[in-house]
């Protein structure tokens, strides 16, 4: 009973889907805050006015603000929901995981995706909110690499998968701690300071994890 399948309607063509639509949410919620970090002209919060708009000093989240606003708030959305989908879709297809480590590894790395599309639903001037939905998107897969890495080592096929995913736990915690200290949390904190630039390469690390993560889902499913 641990090991059946609950979703049946998770065919192996559904799981090909997912997992490209996990790759393709990452690549296309790089790409937006990429160019839309060239193009923004800056943007005002809590009246102070950030201008120009420097992708070193400034977060992403400020293209969420501004003449950008729309385009960046649809990718944290657009991309929230295609990693939610993607990670549940691909874990609930593993069927030598136990029902528990399957929840387990869908639910942990799930909140990312839950985090990525509140970050899109409310702004930086929705502070609190906002910084939830950064935790639950940044912080999350800290403990979720880590479960699903142990749970995937278990599997033959996913086990060199499992093992590396257990480096980007810690990783994930270092970039983490490093944007933490280099970031200023007033209006003023965007316009100096290297806070743009750290959180960048956080999110460029998280992002290349969970494109990685679709494309071997989805070469398993074609095998």
């Amino acid at each position: 009973m641990g090991t059946t399948q609950p979703f049946n309607f998770i065919t192996p063509k559904t799981v090909r889907w997912l997992a490209l639509s996990l790759v393709a949410g990452q690549v296309m919620f790089t790409f937006t805050w990429l160019i839309l970090g060239f193009l923004s002209p800056g943007f005002t919060i809590f009246g102070t006015l950030i201008a120009p708009y420097s992708p070193i000093s400034a977060g992403i989240s400020g293209l969420g603000l501004g003449p950008t606003a729309p385009y960046m708030n649809a990718a944290f959305v657009l991309d929230g929901l295609l990693t939610l989908a993607g990670v549940v879709g691909i874990f609930q297809d593993i069927r030598e995981l136990s029902t528990i480590a399957r929840w387990s590894c869908s639910v942990l790395l799930a909140l990312s995706g839950l985090g990525m599309a509140m970050d899109g639903i409310f702004t930086l001037e929705s502070f609190f909110l906002h910084f939830i939905g950064f935790i639950l998107g940044a912080a999350t897969p800290i403990v979720g690499f880590l479960v699903a890495g142990f749970s995937l080592r278990r599997i033959p096929r996913w086990r060199r998968f499992g093992s590396w995913l257990l480096l980007g736990s810690p990783l994930t915690l270092a970039l983490l701690v490093l944007y933490f200290l280099t970031f200023s949390p007033t209006a003023a904190g965007a316009k100096t300071g290297v806070a743009g630039l750290t959180e960048r390469v956080l999110c460029v690390e998280l992002a290349a994890w969970f494109v990685a993560l679709g494309w071997k889902a989805f070469q398993q499913s074609r095998s």
